[in-house]
């Protein structure tokens, strides 16, 4: 009797283990099933300001799989949310916050802090938020600093489950990768082979989409179990070559057209 309890009980537990369907780890999340991600939020067609809360928002109201946004950090290390180094006339890296808050975007938002995005994009949980660090062009300490200033507020806000990084520094995502080795990164210059970002841990390639025409990027990617993410996307002809190839992720200015194109190919492509 006892060895049949321990069997039942053995294959109950190795089961469990190997279940097809585990559940999510941020409780009651369902991220949605597309490769749409907004790129900068879904700002264009509403003529929304980029990198906006209400452009993040849009973003969420249309289902998108993720809403990319743009980390800058002033000149008195807050991190805030802008895709250009100048807000307004105003050059990120050497000005306060405060002398920040004297612009508004055209709808009268503040530029975001990074803290007030994340605060905003977990009260859903549904897209996820993709965190691009923009680094300096000659400043590898400042580079650091940004990096671990990010990580640390999506740790403190425990948003780590919604954050996605990527960068055009290969050093910065390696570093990301060193302060949370479970992180999801993935590059942006499109000058590293597949084989390195395995090799380095990252979790996919994010190159412009023309990279992806020349050799045999798709079939290498699954091969190594990465993901393949295409920017900036606008054309619904690029976006059907890449749909036809079966990309995870496309990162676009125009995610109604995006989703428009999917509806329209959704026969072909299954």
């Amino acid at each position: 009797m006892k060895s049949s309890i321990l069997v039942i009980t053995l294959m109950a537990v190795f089961t469990k283990s190997f279940d097809p369907q585990p559940k999510p780890i941020v409780k009651g999340s369902s991220w949605n099933n597309n490769p749409v991600i907004a790129h900068r939020g879904a700002w264009k067609k509403n003529n929304l300001p980029e990198n906006s809360i209400a452009s993040l928002k849009e973003a969420i109201r249309l289902g998108c799989y993720g809403s990319e946004f743009d980390v800058h950090m002033t000149s008195d290390s807050v991190l805030v949310i802008n895709h250009d180094p100048d807000f307004y006339g105003l050059h990120i890296a050497e000005v306060t916050y405060k002398e920040l808050l004297t612009k508004k975007h055209p709808n009268g938002e503040n530029i975001p802090t990074l803290e007030a995005y994340l605060k905003e994009g977990i009260k859903q949980k549904k897209m996820k938020l993709i965190l691009e660090i923009k680094p300096s062009k000659a400043d590898p300490e400042r580079d650091q600093k940004l990096t671990d200033r990010a990580v640390a507020m999506v740790k403190k806000l425990k948003a780590k489950e919604w954050v996605d990084y990527i960068s055009f520094s290969y050093d910065v995502l390696k570093r990301v990768l060193e302060l949370d080795p479970k992180a999801k990164v993935a590059y942006l210059n499109g000058d590293a082979s597949l084989d390195k970002l395995k090799a380095d841990g990252f979790y996919g390639a994010d190159y412009h989409y023309s990279v992806y025409q020349k050799g045999e990027w798709f079939a290498k990617a699954k091969e190594l179990g990465l993901t393949i993410n295409a920017w900036t996307v606008n054309n619904p002809e690029d976006m059907k070559w890449l749909l036809k190839n079966k990309v995870e992720f496309i990162t676009t200015n125009e995610p109604e057209l995006a989703f428009e194109t999917i509806k329209a190919t959704q026969p072909e492509n299954k």
